[in-house]
């Protein structure tokens, strides 16, 4: 195998670059740089954390080079020096991939009062200050500024400096612009007033949204092609995160960004380490090969923006290498070159080194999972991203369930759903996908045709593309399960009552019953389903005198059926990933997980025995699988910073063999040995002594 420097020098400047561009530096620059940074720490930072790729400030809201371009402004700490272009010189003389950073959301008043119609306004006519900063103003990201300036600037960086890409941040826009332009031009392709607000019941915000999406797709293709005329190998990279695809024309996406940048720096708030892997998987939804970078930012990621502060090491690492286990490009981002703080450093060296360390595992291996979860993509769409958060709860809800069972799994956009996307599953889970088409819904109902099993909760194929209210689910006849009345909610104090004997509702210890959901729907099962859990009827949750059910457990709360074509379907008529991601109650998650493991009809391919909470990622070739366990068990786990690594005790790791195969070597990648295995009934069970913070068992076969 070639050595990473050799293998970068292969890739240098020819199309396929991005390969090879596996751990990323980037260096933000703050305008008095040029005065202060000392670029030979950097240059060290370079080696110290083996990166083999770097993206540097160059310009748009400021340039750190000796831009000739009117209007772009230059760093007034600049001089007669080029601090990007000394930078980019380093990184090649080290065989480094390079990337050039721009930033066109917000310009300088010379510029503005030049050009106006380059400023973004607001909806009572004035021109937009920057809300952080108001001496300078927010460009208007779907006018002239992008399409006319910010591709000479792009053009004069491309042409000047040795790089590979262009790397745009903050060039999505910052909400509706209400200028004259932007209003014209909206009006003449949909006949509407600029909307006033997000209102995904809006036919003017619905509008808009479709707008903005094919300017900003054709901005993609405009930078795109200006930066290949000079450079062939080069391209465009607009930074996005997993949920930005659902706002672009996919097939564009395909021909003009070979990889994609999720820009989710770190954990905020209550969020959980497996978030950081969740983009990868967000990506791989629609882009099933396309290679993803993970930026995480060596500072806390909370409202109040802490932007040149560091976090602690283990933070920066849970982000960092949680992506690792799930194929994602390591990349940290420092904004200041000036480091008054070098606590990072290490840290991030240490992540680095354990990215490359599983590297020559995971490259030549494709993720695989028998699960999958839809991602509803025309369902959160007619969401303004500032709220989708509310409606992705039912997702993140299935999503821990699936990681605290330590079952493998995928995510599979809702965008594309062909066959051969489809049977690369034997389930699929539909958490909430209220909003699906006649023909997504055909994709669905032909999969469960060929074998396929389903899970679906709540409000599921109740509405269609557009979110017009169906009269009956549109997949009713795959859930059993016949439409009546609702959703009504919230409602409190609510329960579902296990029926009869079923293996759903195996595992609750003698309970007759558990915590139902806030948000109802009220269905009747069809044909020969199953009922294996009742909703309780409605009691009062006060005088607590009055807390007692009144009725016998009537009306389904679960329905399972055997679809007659070799697979399996359960439908939850509530909202049971929305309330197990607010509550956490422990009988959800086993609820879920008795869904699961029943649904799949068999045992799972591969099952892991031990103590604490691990996510999960598997990887296969002809050769062999390799299965990441990343430890996420921390007292800390859903509120950051995280203090200190905690070790795992003792995994075992249970895969089944391919039929013709047997097991050759079991090794452990990151302990560097070999592993122990057994096997026993078609299975090899592999022992893990223990998890520091990632392991990845590698099996390869006869």
């Amino acid at each position: 195998m070639l050595d990473a420097k050799r293998q970068n020098t292969d890739t240098l400047r020819t199309p396929d670059w991005f390969t090879t561009a596996t751990r990323w530096t980037q260096l933000t620059f703050v305008e008095d740089d040029p005065e202060k940074y000392d670029p030979a720490f950097w240059i060290d930072v370079f080696r110290r954390t083996k990166s083999n790729a770097v993206c540097l400030s160059a310009g748009g809201y400021v340039a750190y080079y000796p831009s000739e371009v009117p209007y772009h402004y230059v760093s007034k700490y600049l001089g007669d020096k080029d601090i990007f272009g000394a930078l980019v010189e380093a990184a090649r003389k080290l065989d480094m991939h390079v990337m050039a950073r721009v930033d066109p959301h917000a310009i300088h008043e010379d510029a503005a009062k030049a050009h106006p119609e380059w400023v973004m306004v607001n909806a009572d006519g004035t021109p937009r200050r920057h809300w952080a900063y108001p001496d300078v103003w927010v460009t208007n990201a779907y006018g002239a500024y992008n399409t006319v300036f910010m591709p000479e600037v792009v053009k004069e960086i491309v042409r000047k400096y040795d790089i590979d890409a262009v790397f745009a941040n903050r060039w999505q826009g910052h909400g509706i612009d209400y200028s004259e332009d932007s209003a014209r031009r909206f009006k003449d392709m949909f006949g509407h007033a600029l909307p006033k607000k997000p209102d995904a019941e809006d036919p003017a915000w619905q509008a808009w949204v479709q707008w903005r999406r094919r300017v900003l797709t054709d901005m993609i293709v405009q930078w795109d092609e200006a930066v290949k005329a000079i450079r062939p190998h080069a391209s465009f990279i607009p930074n996005m995160g997993g949920a930005s695809l659902m706002e672009f024309d996919l097939s564009v996406i395909a021909k003009h960004c070979p990889f994609l940048v999720v820009d989710h720096q770190g954990r905020k708030g209550l969020e959980l380490g497996w978030s950081a892997g969740r983009n990868g998987k967000r990506i791989r939804a629609t882009f099933q090969d396309r290679p993803v970078v993970l930026i995480t930012s060596i500072g806390p990621e909370e409202e109040y923006r802490w932007k040149d502060a560091v976090t602690s090491g283990e933070e920066m690492q849970l982000w960092i290498n949680d992506g690792t286990a799930h194929g994602l490009y390591a990349w940290f981002t420092k904004f200041n070159g000036v480091v008054p703080d070098k606590r990072w450093v290490e840290p991030v060296a240490d992540a680095f080194a354990l990215q490359a360390a599983v590297e020559p595992v995971l490259e030549s291996m494709k993720p695989v999972a028998e699960v999958a979860v839809i991602d509803p993509s025309t369902t959160l769409r007619h969401w303004a991203p500032e709220e989708r958060h509310a409606a992705e709860k039912h997702d993140l809800g299935v999503y821990h369930a699936l990681v605290e069972a330590r079952l493998p799994f995928e995510l599979l956009s809702d965008q594309v759903l062909s066959e051969q996307n489809l049977d690369r599953f034997k389930l699929i889970i539909l958490a909430n996908a209220a909003c699906l088409s006649d023909a997504q819904c055909g994709a669905v109902r032909a999969y469960v045709d060929r074998g396929g099993s389903v899970i679906a909760a709540y409000e599921t194929s109740l509405r269609d593309e557009f979110g017009r209210r169906r009269d009956e689910f549109g997949l009713s006849d795959l859930f059993g399960a016949k439409f009546v009345s609702g959703p009504r909610g919230i409602v409190k104090n609510t329960y579902v009552a296990l029926a009869g004997d079923h293996p759903l509702n195996a595992g609750f210890g003698g309970a007759e019953r558990i915590m139902g959901g806030t948000r109802l729907i009220d269905v009747q099962p069809a044909g020969d389903a199953k009922t294996p859990f009742l909703y309780v009827p409605d009691f009062p949750d006060l005088p607590m005198e009055e807390v007692y059910p009144r009725k016998a457990p009537e009306g389904a709360a679960v329905i399972a059926r055997e679809t007659g074509k070799g697979g399996r379907s359960v439908y939850f008529p509530w909202n049971v990933g929305e309330i197990f991601w607010e509550v956490f109650a422990v009988d959800h998650a086993r609820l879920l997980a008795n869904a699961v493991r029943w649904a799949l009809g068999k045992t799972p391919r591969v099952t892991v025995a031990g103590p604490g909470v691990v996510d999960l990622a598997l990887r296969e070739n002809a050769d062999g699988i390799a299965l990441s366990l990343f430890n996420l068990t921390n007292p800390m786990m859903m509120k950051g910073p995280i203090r200190e690594n905690y070790p795992l005790g003792g995994q075992t790791v249970s895969v089944e063999i391919p039929e013709g195969k047997s097991v050759a070597k079991a090794w452990l990648v990151v302990a560097d040995r070999a592993a122990s295995f057994s096997i026993k009934d078609g299975r090899a069970e592999v022992e893990v002594p223990g998890i520091e913070r990632l392991e990845v068992v590698h099996i390869t076969w006869n």
